[in-house]
């Protein structure tokens, strides 16, 4: 074990899941580096270059990390995952970051910090694309009027609406929608 192994065990590295497992001789249980279990003396650990390779070695998984679940996902990723599919489901609803991290239970310091980081974009940023897009879908597939189309992906007016979809398209509404329809006729 090399000191990057131990940094990243004793800080609960979370980057450093998948790279590699340690396992903890005196108990018999291998996790992944950002575990949050108590930090086990030094020369009880050994390095594991996979969980199977932990597990050949007569190891058994955390229950705590659960190392040995591909599809496993870091606490924050979870969180990220949690935000997408709430704006998924209420994107039409006034959302604010305060309103999505009251709904998830927690700070919305936090949220901002933890959705910006994996996202690459703001919870606020990540909405409004999702409005967008829906808007699109309606502009193209229904005759609704751009105030209707504004109320119903959650614009409280159609003139903001239309600033920010010309902001995000490059295109007014009127202009996305004659678009698809042009394109929907070329279509044979």
């Amino acid at each position: 074990m090399n000191d990057e192994h131990w940094r990243a065990i004793v800080e609960c590295d979370p980057a450093s899941d998948g790279r590699f497992f340690y396992g903890v001789l005196t108990t018999g249980i291998f996790c992944k580096p950002s575990c949050k279990s108590r930090t086990p003396k030094r020369e009880h650990v050994r390095i594991f270059a996979s969980a199977d390779e932990a597990l050949r070695a007569g190891l058994r998984p955390c229950k705590r990390c659960q190392p040995h679940k591909a599809d496993w996902r870091s606490p924050d990723e979870e969180l990220a995952l949690r935000v997408k599919q709430l704006i998924a489901d209420c994107f039409p609803e006034p959302l604010t970051l305060g309103e999505i991290a009251s709904r998830l239970h927690v700070s919305p310091y936090y949220l901002q910090r933890c959705f910006t980081r994996l996202m690459n974009c703001s919870p606020a940023q990540y909405l409004v694309h999702t409005r967008i897009e829906a808007a699109k879908r309606l502009l193209a597939e229904t005759r609704l009027s751009i105030a209707e189309v504004a109320m119903q992906v959650g614009f409280r007016t159609g003139a903001y609406f239309a600033h920010v979809f010309h902001k995000q398209t490059k295109q007014t509404p009127t202009q996305y929608r004659t678009c698809a329809e042009r394109n929907e006729q070329e279509w044979p």
